[in-house]
């Protein structure tokens, strides 16, 4: 768990990761990342331990925002990869 930890904390500093939690599901975990391409997001999650341990399997979904509230402008303004 403390290289997950640290993997996330990483995330945060590197400014691609914008929210982190749990899936109240109990399925799992959910990170909101934002201004990385698809390519670099998806070598970045290769390096989660979780994943490297295979305890999870990850799964990116690439999203393209069209609304939103005024404090999420930067995601539907932004030309950079929103995923």
């Amino acid at each position: 768990m403390n290289a997950h930890n640290r993997w996330i904390k990483q995330g945060f500093e590197d400014k691609v990761f914008l929210l982190v939690g749990a899936i109240e599901s109990g399925a799992g975990g959910a990170i909101l990342a934002h201004g990385e391409s698809k390519a670099a997001l998806e070598q970045r999650v290769s390096q989660d331990p979780f994943v490297v341990e295979k305890v999870v399997c990850a799964e990116i979904v690439e999203i393209t925002p069209k609304k939103s509230d005024s404090r999420l402008a930067f995601l539907v303004n932004s030309t950079s990869s929103n995923t």
